[in-house]
């Protein structure tokens, strides 16, 4: 199953948290002693007093998380492949109230500053006939399997702060960021300027959960607001805080996410043993290959479950890794590609 990360199990870990966690009764709305671990393993995890918000889908993480940072006649800019762009039905544009998405590409998925800064340059902030920018949402790791190193996120933050804007990151896959560029979580996200991270769990072994982590104190003052008036803000909260206090404690979040690193990887090297044929760099989980009509269909024939990546090329096909890939299923799709 290559298909996506969110189609893989939940990890056994997060299972028994919540089995545990299904014992008797416990104050609702997040008062409740598993969401005060997670409080506790995020603030250590990141080193620092911040806010946690536990929600049940990345896509509301990002909407909420943009709602606290831009007004309704304001603009977030973002890369054209984001998350936000074309997987979450408009509904960033929804829970700001109308905001307007403003596109500046990059290759591989990335803005660069210099670029960022042409595009925040065409809108005066005096100007009522036009959008205004108030926020730059970048996501790490990209749609395209790369990711921005601590410098590269911080040279983001120094160049959307000229402009007067706030930083979202998009962290549905996080994890494999920071396992891939080695740094801290702290330094490729608050340390490096992101206001507010989407925390991503669920691509990542969890059932249903994800978090908004807010360092920006004005956004931290809308949040609880946003969330229940969303429809956010769980009942039996407890459910969703012992799921992060497990994600966190103990590094499950990061092996998992090496784990998956490493598949894709090894992945790669399948598909594309010289590099020809890659699309992309693989430095995430997630692998980007130009396939012959017989390759593809000699993958499928063992099951192999994968999309095609119109956006990359008519014959590119994105696969994605996950926690629970196998080197087995990897030496399947070798065995299919070498019978050719």
């Amino acid at each position: 199953m290559f298909a996506s990360d969110n189609a893989s199990a939940a990890h056994p870990k997060i299972l028994q948290a919540i089995i545990d966690a299904n014992a008797g009764h416990a104050p609702s709305y997040g008062g409740d002693a598993w969401t005060l671990r997670a409080d506790t393993a995020v603030r250590e995890v990141f080193e620092r007093d911040c806010t946690l918000h536990l929600v049940s889908t990345g896509t509301a993480a990002n909407a909420l998380s943009l709602a606290a940072l831009t007004p309704p006649w304001g603009a977030m800019i973002t890369h054209p492949q984001a998350h936000i762009v074309n997987d979450e039905g408009g509904a960033a544009e929804f829970f700001t109230g109308g905001a307007k998405v403003l596109h500046v590409d990059g290759p591989h998925g990335k803005i660069t500053p210099d670029a960022l800064h042409a595009e925040a340059s065409k809108y005066g902030r005096r100007l009522v006939h036009g959008a205004q920018p108030h926020t730059v949402s970048i996501s790490n790791a990209t749609e395209c399997g790369t990711v921005y190193s601590a410098r590269e996120v911080g040279a983001l933050a120094e160049a959307a702060r000229g402009h007067g804007l706030k930083l979202h990151m998009d962290g549905a896959r996080f994890a494999n960021a920071v396992v891939a560029t080695g740094a801290s979580p702290a330094d490729l996200s608050w340390r490096a300027g992101v206001d507010v991270l989407s925390f991503g769990a669920t691509k990542n072994g969890a059932l249903s959960m994800c978090a908004i982590i807010c360092f920006e104190p004005g956004a931290a003052a809308q949040l609880p607001h946003l969330c229940k008036r969303s429809g956010h803000l769980l009942s039996k909260h407890r459910f969703l805080g012992a799921q992060m206090a497990a994600y966190l404690e103990n590094g499950l979040w990061l092996d998992m996410a090496g784990h998956a690193n490493a598949m894709a990887r090894a992945l790669a090297d399948v598909l594309a043993p010289k590099g020809d044929g890659l699309t992309h760099p693989v430095e995430a989980n997630e692998v980007f290959a130009a396939l012959t009509n017989k390759q593809a269909g000699a993958l499928r024939a063992t099951g192999a479950v994968f999309h095609p990546w119109p956006a990359d090329g008519d014959d590119v096909f994105r696969f994605v890794t996950s926690w629970s890939t196998t080197m087995a299923e990897i030496d399947r799709c070798r065995a299919a590609l070498a019978a050719l």
